[in-house]
């Protein structure tokens, strides 16, 4: 829920995702199809609460989470929902933007939602007191890094090492994007992208998806365990682009 870039490349989207966690968390169960009320969904699967950081619906529609909203906050627990479910709740709507605009989120955790919803891209964000809704241009590449973690000018640096990797990669493809991903940085374990901080909060799976009109693909590495997996979900056009 920590690093997150968003691609088009040709004719397929690629949102992918670096997750960071504390080293006392259980590991994730690798992706799989789970019924929705509204469809089937892909997601790997939180092993504490049973919640996701990225997923994607049948429809088409995609969501990632980051921790935090505009900036770091101070954690105020108990909150009554783990925000891994509240995304689920989410994808699993008629409309997740708007879902996002309607759901009563007092007492969950400030996050930043980067959703696809029906061929659009919609940033969202939750401070814990207000929410702000912002379509963004998704013929452009995007990064964002949580600001639980990430203090403004380690940001800054991270979106300079995109911009210039973009520059070299006009065209990537995914194991491009993946590389970026797993080897970016300066050498600063603390703030590279795949991060460690003396064990204790690290970098433990990167998860990429790869949307197309016809089927999303979730490539999951699991970087804690040393596993690879790779899972489908065709796209049901009939339900793509429903209101």
């Amino acid at each position: 829920m920590c690093t997150v870039t968003f691609i088009r490349s040709a004719d397929k989207i690629y949102i992918t995702s670096n997750r960071d966690e504390k080293h006392w968390r259980s590991s994730a169960f690798p992706p799989n199809v789970y019924a929705g009320t509204s469809g089937r969904l892909l997601y790997p699967k939180d092993g504490d609460a049973g919640g996701t950081w990225i997923a994607a619906h049948e429809n088409g529609n995609a969501i990632v989470f980051l921790n935090g909203g505009f900036v770091r906050h101070t954690p105020t627990p108990p909150y009554r929902k783990s925000r891994g479910l509240v995304l689920l709740d989410l994808l699993d709507s008629t409309n997740p933007v708007t879902g996002f605009r309607q759901l009563t989120l007092q007492q969950i955790e400030p996050f930043t939602a980067v959703i696809w919803n029906t061929g659009q891209l919609f940033e969202c964000r939750w401070d814990g007191e207000k929410k702000r809704v912002t379509e963004l241009n998704d013929s452009e590449p995007h990064i964002w890094s949580s600001v639980t973690l990430y203090e403004e000018a380690v940001v800054a640096k991270r979106k300079s090492w995109f911009r210039q990797w973009l520059q070299q990669h006009a065209e990537p493809t995914p194991g491009d994007i993946l590389h970026f991903h797993q080897f970016t940085g300066d050498g600063d374990a603390h703030n590279d992208l795949l991060m460690n901080r003396n064990g204790q909060v690290f970098t433990v799976s990167v998860t990429q998806l790869t949307l197309t009109d016809e089927h999303t693909e979730m490539h999951y590495l699991d970087l804690k365990n040393s596993n690879t997996f790779t899972q489908y979900l065709t796209v049901e056009k009939s339900m793509a682009g429903r209101e």
